[in-house]
């Protein structure tokens, strides 16, 4: 029988997880927002052009993956907090230009420009946000309450599904795109001020940094990882799993919504609702399913290990994913009835809010347990590159699938490579010592 760890009283007695969560609630609020405009944004001014769409998706990607081991070098060296208020001051600046241009420089070939340069730059500053973020929680949260921080996170990432893509998707529907790029803009600013009340205990470095010195502590890091053999299998197998199932809401959800969806005679609930909010509904029903499952990790004792259990998760995830894809083709492809195929994904959508709690909040808690404080933030940052280095490919690659040949051969791709992927992982060895 696995040991447990005892949960102690409510982690929101810390007063900086509270600037922590309030503070990321506003800037991920903020990001939800933009997330969602820029996805619907670039297919309508591209004539719905789903490989430009993926090549964004991409070259963002492709950016923060390269920025990611410079943040976790810089955040195991420096003020965590400081690091995180600079970057989430440094986003909001940068949109509120791009808001600015955008304005001067009105044609549709100067804002896809425009938003490409944002994507590039605020996914720079992303990648060295999100190591220092993603190691902050140990430094400020008693072991005990890991898990408990982690399911809050959860549930705070669930209630912006809820509330914040429905927001997201009746400004993007009520308000000109650059309104609404301001918003965000100021959300990341009223983030930076939260965070600049944090503290904890932190010995600066006392070595100056450089790229000599960088690379050192990147490979020190590495060196690390190879002898945490459970972790290296558990993120090589999560590598995969989401090179397969990254395209389903990045790529091919919007493209769903624009053409199936906005294309159609009619739809369910269409007096009521505009494509584009179909999207949030899907959300919303993640977002209220995942919170149910958050909020009762977070008043369980932690597990010792949690390889098997994510691998028993991700294969029923793999189950849901090929019923939707029968689903589209019967239901879409062939025209059996769209409105047959929205219901089946709204319940769809429940299923997997649940999973992605279920397998998200202990791995999370797991790794910040069995990693070393001092070298969290390096490794929590190789940990992203390892876990999402296909991602970029994976968004091009589905972004030419989809303009070329469809969304069925997507789906079909997708839910194979992860239903595979699920199946080994659920036979190793190394992840279940995890």
């Amino acid at each position: 029988m696995e040991e447990k760890t005892p949960v102690s009283e409510n982690v929101f007695k810390n007063r900086n997880f509270r600037l922590v969560f309030f503070g990321a609630l506003v800037s991920e609020l903020g990001a939800v927002l933009y997330s969602f405009a820029v996805s619907f944004y670039i297919l309508e001014i591209s004539g719905n052009n789903a490989f430009l769409q993926g090549l964004y998706l991409a070259l963002c990607g492709g950016v923060l993956l390269l920025c990611t081991p410079v943040g976790g070098v810089l955040g195991d060296r420096y003020n965590k907090a400081k690091i995180m208020f600079l970057c989430d001051y440094g986003k909001g600046g940068l949109i509120l230009a791009a808001t600015l241009l955008m304005l001067l420089f009105r044609s549709n070939t100067a804002h896809i420009v425009i938003l490409f340069a944002v994507g590039i730059l605020g996914n720079a500053v992303s990648g060295i946000f999100s190591p220092a973020a993603n190691a902050l929680p140990p430094h400020i949260v008693e072991e005990d309450r890991l898990q408990q921080a982690n399911a809050y996170f959860s549930v705070r990432g669930s209630l912006q599904s809820i509330f914040g893509v429905v927001l997201a998707g009746i400004l993007y529907a009520a308000l000109p795109i650059t309104l609404l790029f301001a918003i965000v803009g100021v959300c990341y600013v009223l983030s930076g001020v939260s965070e600049m009340f944090i503290r904890y205990a932190h010995k600066p470095s006392e070595e100056r940094m450089s790229l000599r010195l960088m690379a050192a502590d990147m490979g020190d890091g590495l060196r690390y990882l190879k002898t945490q053999k459970p972790i290296l299998a558990l993120m090589g197998a999560i590598l995969f799993i989401n090179f397969f199932f990254a395209p389903l809401s990045g790529n091919f959800l919007p493209y769903f919504v624009k053409t199936d969806v906005a294309g159609a005679p009619s739809y369910l609930f269409d007096k009521l609702l505009t494509p584009e909010l179909w999207t949030s509904v899907f959300s919303v029903l993640i977002g209220l399913s995942s919170l149910a499952g958050s909020l009762l990790l977070s008043a369980r004792p932690q597990a010792e290990k949690c390889g098997r259990s994510t691998a028993l998760r991700l294969c029923w995830m793999a189950g849901l994913l090929i019923v939707l894809t029968l689903g589209y083709w019967l239901l879409v492809a062939r025209g059996g009835s769209l409105n047959a195929f929205l219901i089946l994904f709204s319940l769809g959508c429940l299923l997997a809010g649940w999973l992605l709690a279920a397998v998200n909040i202990p791995v999370n808690t797991t790794l910040m347990r069995v990693v070393e404080r001092d070298k969290l933030s390096k490794v929590s940052s190789i940990i992203s590159i390892i876990s999402q280095g296909l991602i970029p490919i994976a968004s091009v690659l589905a972004g030419a699938v989809l303009q070329g040949l469809g969304s069925t051969l997507l789906l079909l791709l997708c839910s194979a490579g992860f239903t595979v992927t699920a199946g080994f992982m659920l036979l190793s060895r190394e992840t279940h010592n995890i």
